[in-house]
């Protein structure tokens, strides 16, 4: 298909702030302008919403090494599945991501499988073990967005400054788990009320808080982007408020359980709700949601963690961290943000597109002419409900099973090329 038309949607564009009733064409992979060709494939979508393709800056497709929880191709499949046309993926790889080898063997993979762009991550430190920096030059080279230790959060100050600031001499932005393991230590979900109750061992909101506030002074210090990943309380919040009030080149990200869901799921021991950071108590899913709205948070990630089955049918304190949510994280945007009226549809966007690209220079995030066409439409009145069975994902580890979600993506095109088409438009054309 070198020419598609898509017809009759709403375009919402912030990146050229364009938000009106037309159509798009799409010619060669780019978008386009001019007179519709004979051959040109027609797609009706009245009553869509038409947006730059959705871009995650946070999921784990688990390959090389663990192609048993999640491949390139299968995440891929998944993302476009929920409207993302590309990811930024996790260094939490078998061998990690710490060297070029690793970074070159996942691009090639993602060129050769992958159904949705790719962008890699290197680590912080050498083997993810947070004691001596990864080579930060080499694997700028070998094409990495961002660097992160992911869920292993570095905990020497000392190591996290050296990293800052090598970071900023590569213009490379650092992403950060929040956590002190000297707080959280053997934490399996929150603490408080839940977890005495249920006599769960505690991961405390402040073991977070502590992080945030260090990588808060450390950006001040060095001048290095740093985006704190999932951020799930209110403490972190007003922390992140602050500092961004005073200039501090610092961001934050939310997902879709931690502002939507709390600590009181945990009450079955279903292990589907345990996740890294644990679900919490409402007044800090109202302050996530407040962080969202005003603008402290910039980021909408999913934090897309596939686990084997049985890894997940264990005991509550020895199943591992995570949950999918590539499939079903537009849905709940969509509900809890944009139709609950928190955020206008515009903004969501910005946080899932346009931002996310400019912030990594991915040169995406745009319906602008001559523009690669990643896009994705959307039927923000689509009511349905999740079924995991139904993923293309290989996780099935959804804390949203049964749930009826309010808006998903029906079209999802990645360099011009349908790789997501729920209805069957294309075919009618």
């Amino acid at each position: 298909m070198s020419e598609i038309l898509l017809k009759g949607g709403l375009i919402v564009d912030p990146a050229t702030r364009r938000e009106a009733k037309g159509d798009l064409l799409i010619r060669d992979g780019k978008i386009a302008e001019g007179k519709v060709s004979k051959d040109a494939v027609v797609i009706q979508i009245e009553g869509c919403v038409v947006t730059p393709g959705l871009i995650d800056p946070h999921v784990h497709l688990r390959e090389p090494g663990q192609s048993a929880k999640e491949t390139i191709a299968t995440g891929t499949a998944a993302a476009v599945a929920g409207g993302f046309t590309s990811v930024i993926a996790m260094p939490n790889t078998s061998p990690v991501a710490d060297g070029s080898n690793t970074i070159a063997w996942m691009k090639q993979r993602a060129k050769e499988t992958g159904v949705a762009n790719v962008f890699p991550t290197g680590t912080i430190s050498i083997g993810q073990k947070g004691e001596q920096l990864a080579p930060i030059g080499s694997l700028r080279q070998a094409g990495v967005v961002a660097i992160t230790d992911d869920g292993h959060c570095i905990q020497s100050a000392e190591l996290m400054r050296r990293a800052l600031e090598y970071a900023r001499m590569f213009d490379l932005p650092v992403l950060d788990h929040c956590e002190d393991k000297s707080l959280s230590a053997g934490g399996v979900m929150n603490e408080g009320k839940w977890s005495r109750i249920l006599g769960l061992p505690a991961w405390p909101g402040i073991a977070e808080e502590v992080i945030v506030a260090r990588n808060v002074l450390l950006a001040e210090m060095t001048g290095a982007r740093v985006v704190c990943q999932h951020m799930s309380t209110a403490g972190s919040i007003r922390i992140l408020r602050e500092a961004r009030k005073r200039g501090v080149p610092i961001d934050g990200e939310a997902s879709p359980h931690h502002l939507s869901l709390t600590e009181d799921r945990v009450e079955g021991y279903d292990t589907s709700f345990k996740m890294n950071p644990p679900l919490r108590t409402r007044a800090d899913v109202e302050e996530v949601k407040k962080g969202v709205a005003d603008g402290t948070i910039r980021f909408l990630a999913t934090d897309h963690a596939p686990h084997c089955s049985y890894e997940k049918e264990v005991e509550f304190d020895e199943a591992p961290f995570g949950v999918v949510g590539l499939e079903t994280a537009l849905g709940i945007y969509l509900t809890e943000l944009v139709h609950s009226g928190l955020i206008p549809l515009r903004e969501m966007v910005v946080k899932m597109s346009s931002f996310p690209s400019e912030y990594f220079k991915l040169g995406r995030g745009t319906l602008a002419t001559g523009a690669l066409a990643d896009v994705t439409v959307m039927d923000l009145e689509r009511k349905w409900t999740v079924r995991k069975t139904e993923f293309a994902s290989k996780g099935r580890n959804t804390p949203f099973e049964g749930r009826e979600l309010r808006g998903r993506a029906v079209l999802t095109i990645v360099d011009g090329k349908i790789r997501h088409d729920l209805d069957g438009r294309a075919g009618r054309s």
